[in-house]
């Protein structure tokens, strides 16, 4: 029986490496897999995922006009799916998860979703709150603060090395932009006060 799953984390935890490793593993034993990736995020190159580490692999960029559901049937029509797997995830709009949640339960096909839970101010991205809310099963995937702590929060910087209070929701970046951190020094680096 197939399932959503939503492997979620802070940035830098690995989460396209896991999803590159898991389609080597569909590969590894004669199985097809769909990639899919919004297409806000260029920092691949069009229709392509790349992990920080050198993975990468040809992907099919969606915007929020893209049927996932109807993609994914079109797929299957030239070629057995075996796995979707969609990385940065949280940019997906509520209704084409619900689309995938049809792939798994009409087509019988695992999606496994890779993205951020929150943004940098701490609130749910779209395509993370309906994941949460809709996924069979939810997986982090840790990384570190600079403490030592588990790192759940990411903090936006400007180009004078500030951390940012406000902004657009969506803003593409990497390390030079963000940084993950713990909630404590999340709060901390931007001037929460406590209780």
């Amino acid at each position: 029986m197939a399932k959503l799953y939503f492997y979620y984390s802070a940035m830098n935890a690995g989460k396209t490496t896991n999803l590159l490793q898991s389609r080597h593993n569909y590969a590894e034993r004669g199985m097809n897999t769909l990639v899919l990736k919004p297409r806000i995020d260029s920092r691949s190159g069009e229709n392509r995922v790349r992990s920080r580490i050198g993975l990468e692999a040809d992907a099919v960029d969606v915007d929020s006009s893209v049927n996932l559901l109807d993609l994914v049937a079109d797929a299957c029509d030239r070629q057995p799916i075996h796995c979707v797997l969609v990385d940065e995830s949280q940019f997906l709009s509520a209704q084409q998860v619900d689309q995938l949640t049809e792939v798994v339960d009409a087509l019988d096909i695992p999606v496994l979703a890779y993205g951020l839970r929150t943004d940098f101010l701490g609130m749910l991205f779209e395509g993370s709150r309906q994941l949460l809310a809709l996924a069979d099963e939810l997986r982090e995937i840790k990384t570190v603060c600079h403490c030592g702590r588990k790192a759940t929060m990411v903090v936006r910087f400007d180009d004078e090395g500030r951390p940012l209070r406000g902004g657009d929701q969506i803003q593409i970046g990497g390390n030079e932009t963000y940084v993950s951190m713990c909630r404590r020094h999340f709060k901390e680096s931007l001037k929460i006060p406590a209780g």
